[in-house]
C-alpha cells in the first residue's frame, strides 16, 4: 500500500508496516499482554487510516503514530496506549537529548563552559567537556529514574556533578601521614617514603594530584602540620621554606583530569605545637605570602588555619604567633580561610575537624569511626527554596508541605546514586580504592565493590536562595527584618530535621550542606523566571543568592552580616561557610582582621573568610586594586583578577556569567 516513510530529519526511508506491528506489541507486552495476533490486526486498522487520510500522500513517523495512539484508544486498548504513550515520549526525549547534545559540542569546541571555574580552555578540558555532556545526557535519559531526572530538568532539585553520576565519588580528606609513612603507588610502581622536606612536599603534591584524577570534587589534608612535622625535624628554615614554596608551585603548575585543571587542594594547619609542626605553618604561610615567580597570587591550596582556645587564639597560647602570621597573609593574599574548633557543633568532636576549601565538612558516622581523615562526600543534591517559595504563594503549610516533598525527593535520589556507587570495583578507582585511602577498604581486592567502605561517606542535601525565598514568603529577606531572620532559621532547621530523619530511615550518613552556588545559581533563576516571570527581589537579578547568606548587594556592617549568619551554621553539618567584603586589601589594618575573625567565632561559625579584590599585571607585575580596565602604570590590559567563589579562589576570567554579575553587584561591608 505505501512504499516510502519521511524520517525525522527529513530523508525519506521505505515504509515497513512490521514496525507498527512491533511497537503496538512491546507496549502490550509492558502491560501483560501476550497476543501477537491482535497487534497485526490494529496494524490493518493504522493502515486503512493512513490510506485514508494521505490518500497517497506523504506522511512522515510522528504521524504515523498519532495514529496508533488513535486507533489503540478506539479500540479500547486503553493500557496499551498509555504504554505505548510513555514509551514514544521517552523515545522523543532520548531523540531530543542527542540534539542537545550535538549543540552542546558546539559550543565546548568553541569555548570550555564556565560552570566550574579554574577549568581551562585547553585541548584535554575540551574533551573531557564533550564526554561530560554525553554522560549527563545519557544519565538523565538512560539511569537515573524518570521522577527524578525530571526534577533536575525542571529545577526543583540539582544533582551535582552529574556528569560523574555513575563513575565516582565526590571528595575525600586524604591520610596523607599514611600514604608519606608507607609509601605508595600510583600504577607505575612503588614511590618510597620521602626522608627530606622537599621530597615530601613534592610527593604531597602528587597524592593531591593522583586522588583528583579519581574523583570530581576537591582534596584536602585534614592535619597537614602534623602529617609533614615527621620529615622536617632537624631541618632548617631555609629547607623547609624551600620545600613549601615547590608545594605551592606544584599545586598551582601541575594539572589532573587528563591537563583540564590544577588540583583543587585544601590544607587544614594551626593547631599542632611541636617544634616541627609549627615550622612547617610559619614556612607555609611565608611561601604563600611570597606569592608566584613574579609575585601572583596563588589560587591553590586553599590553606584553612584551624582556630582553638589554649592552642592560638589568645595571647600566650603556643600558637598565638602563628595565627597573627595567617592573619597577615589573609590580608595580603585572601588565605587562609579560618575555622572555629570551638564552636558548638565542633567543639565536641575536640580537635578531629576539618573543612575543605568550598567548605566541606565531614565528621559524625553512623557507620564506623567518627573521624575526619579517610572519609569524604560520596555526592550531593541542591534544592531550590526560592521556586518552592513562589510556588507556595505565601501560604506557609504549602510552603513547607512542598519543601518537605523535594526534601524527600532529593534523599531518594542520593541513595539511588549511592546504590550506583556502591557497584563500583576497586580498580575503578586505582588511587583511591586501590592504595587503601577510605575507611575499610584495607581488605578490598581490585574486583570488589566498594560499598563497604563508601558507608562511611556522607550524602549530602543542600540548599540556595534563603534570601529569595524570605522575600517571596514575607517581602523581605533576613537582612532586612527580624521576623524574616526567625523564619530563616526555622525553615533552614525544618530542612536539618528531615535529613537527621533519613539518617535513622537509611542508616547512612546524610548530611545537610549550605551549598556553594558557583554554577547553580543563574540556572535556578533562569528557569524560574521563565515559569513564574519577573518577581522583585526573587528573580529580578541573574543568580540566587548563596545558601544562606545576607545578598551581595545589601548594605549592611561587617558585624551584623556575621552576627545574622552565624546561627545557620550549626544547621549545615556538611559545610557552610560566611565570608565579609572589602574595598582593598586589610594589609594596614591586622587588628582589625582579628577582631572581625573573633566576631565570627562568637557568633558561633564553623568556617569564615574574607573578601577584597587582588589584581596584577601580567606585564609589569603591579599588584594591588586596579580598578581600570588597563594598569596605571605600564598601560597594558592583562589585568589578572583574583576573587573567592564559594570559597576557592578563581581569576575573574573563568567565571560564569552569573558569578559575573554577583560580583558586579558586590558591595564592601561597612
Amino acid at each position: 500500500m505505501f512504499t516510502t516513510i519521511k524520517k525525522r530529519d527529513g530523508r525519506e526511508a521505505p515504509f515497513d508496516e512490521t514496525k507498527i506491528t512491533d511497537a503496538i506489541f512491546k507496549a502490550a507486552r509492558a502491560v501483560g499482554g501476550e497476543d501477537r495476533q491482535t497487534a497485526m490486526e490494529l496494524t490493518i486498522e493504522v493502515l486503512k487510516l493512513l490510506k485514508k487520510k494521505y490518500n497517497g500522500g506523504q506522511f512522515g513517523v510522528e504521524d504515523v503514530q498519532d495514529i496508533v495512539e488513535k486507533v489503540l484508544i478506539e479500540a479500547g486498548h486503553a493500557r496499551t496506549a498509555k504504554a505505548y504513550i510513555l514509551y514514544r515520549d521517552k523515545r522523543t526525549r532520548m531523540r531530543d537529548a542527542k540534539g542537545e547534545l550535538m549543540d552542546a559540542v558546539e559550543e565546548i569546541l568553541a569555548e570550555t563552559n564556565r560552570e566550574n571555574a579554574n577549568i581551562s580552555n585547553s585541548p584535554s578540558a575540551k574533551m573531557l567537556q564533550i564526554a561530560s555532556a554525553a554522560s549527563k545526557k545519557y544519565y538523565l535519559t538512560r539511569l537515573i529514574p524518570e521522577e527524578m531526572s525530571q526534577a533536575h530538568l525542571r529545577g526543583d532539585i540539582h544533582i551535582h556533578d552529574l556528569d560523574f553520576y555513575g563513575k565516582t565519588l565526590t571528595c575525600l580528606q586524604i591520610p596523607l601521614n599514611k600514604l608519606l609513612s608507607e609509601g605508595f603507588n600510583t600504577g607505575h610502581g612503588y614511590i618510597r617514603p620521602p626522608r627530606r622536606p622537599i621530597s615530601a612536599t613534592s610527593l604531597a603534591a602528587i597524592i593531591l594530584q593522583s586522588s583528583q584524577n579519581d574523583m570530581h570534587g576537591g582534596q584536602s589534608f585534614a592535619f597537614f602540620d602534623r602529617d609533614i612535622a615527621p620529615f622536617v625535624e632537624g631541618a632548617s628554615d631555609h629547607e623547609t621554606y624551600q620545600a613549601m614554596e615547590a608545594l605551592i608551585h606544584n599545586l598551582n603548575s601541575m594539572h589532573s583530569r587528563a591537563g583540564a585543571q590544577v588540583p583543587f587542594s585544601s590544607l587544614n594547619v594551626g593547631t599542632e605545637t611541636s617544634e616541627s609542626a609549627r615550622r612547617v605553618v610559619k614556612n607555609l604561610l611565608l611561601a604563600y605570602e611570597a606569592g608566584l615567580g613574579n609575585g601572583e597570587n596563588p589560587i591553590f591550596p586553599n590553606i584553612i588555619f584551624r582556630l582553638k582556645e589554649g592552642i592560638n587564639l589568645n595571647p600566650g597560647d603556643p600558637n598565638y604567633d602563628l595565627f597573627k602570621l595567617a592573619i597577615q597573609v589573609a590580608s595580603r593574599r585572601l588565605n587562609p580561610t579560618f575555622s572555629f574548633m570551638d564552636s558548638s557543633f565542633n567543639k565536641e568532636w575536640g580537635n578531629e575537624v576539618s573543612y575543605m576549601g568550598c567548605r566541606t565538612r565531614v565528621m559524625a558516622n553512623r557507620r564506623g569511626p567518627a573521624v575526619t581523615d579517610r572519609r569524604g562526600n560520596l555526592s550531593f543534591t541542591t534544592v531550590n527554596l526560592p521556586r518552592i517559595a513562589i510556588k507556595a504563594e505565601r501560604n506557609m503549610e504549602g510552603f513547607y508541605r512542598k519543601l518537605g516533598d523535594v526534601m524527600d525527593l532529593a534523599i531518594k535520589q542520593l541513595y539511588h546514586r549511592y546504590g550506583v556507587q556502591s557497584r563500583l570495583k576497586v580498580k575503578d578507582m586505582p588511587f583511591i580504592m586501590g592504595q587503601k585511602l577510605y575507611q575499610e577498604s584495607e581488605n578490598l581486592g581490585p574486583d570488589d565493590t566498594i560499598g563497604e567502605a563508601i558507608k562511611h561517606g556522607t550524602l549530602s542535601v543542600g540548599f540556595i536562595g534563603l534570601a529569595e525565598a524570605l522575600t517571596a514568603l514575607t517581602g523581605r529577606h533576613h537582612g532586612q527584618d527580624e521576623e524574616s531572620q526567625a523564619l530563616g532559621q526555622e525553615i533552614v532547621g525544618f530542612m536539618a530535621k528531615k535529613i537527621n530523619e533519613a539518617c535513622e530511615n537509611y542508616d547512612l550518613n546524610y548530611t545537610f550542606l549550605a551549598t556553594p552556588a558557583e554554577g547553580l545559581s543563574g540556572r535556578f533563576v533562569k528557569l524560574d523566571r521563565k515559569e513564574f516571570g519577573l518577581i522583585p527581589g526573587v528573580t529580578t537579578k541573574e543568580y540566587y543568592t548563596n545558601s544562606f547568606h545576607i545578598p551581595v548587594d545589601f548594605p549592611i556592617s561587617i558585624f551584623d552580616k556575621i552576627s545574622l549568619e552565624g546561627p545557620y551554621h550549626k544547621f549545615c553539618n556538611a559545610g557552610h561557610i560566611s565570608y565579609v567584603e572589602m574595598s582593598a586589601p586589610p594589609l594596614k589594618n591586622p587588628d582589625a582582621v582579628e577582631t572581625i575573625i573573633r566576631h565570627m567565632r562568637d557568633s558561633d561559625m564553623g568556617y569564615g573568610g574574607i573578601n577584597y579584590p587582588v589584581d596584577f599585571c601580567t606585564n609589569c607585575n603591579l599588584t594591588g586594586v586596579i580598578n581600570e580596565k588597563t594598569c596605571p602604570r605600564c598601560g597594558s590590559a592583562n589585568i589578572r583578577r583574583v576573587r573567592r567563589i564559594t570559597g576557592y579562589l578563581s581569576t575573574t576570567d573563568r567565571f560564569n556569567d552569573s558569578k559575573l554579575n554577583e560580583l558586579k553587584d558586590r558591595v564592601p561591608h561597612l
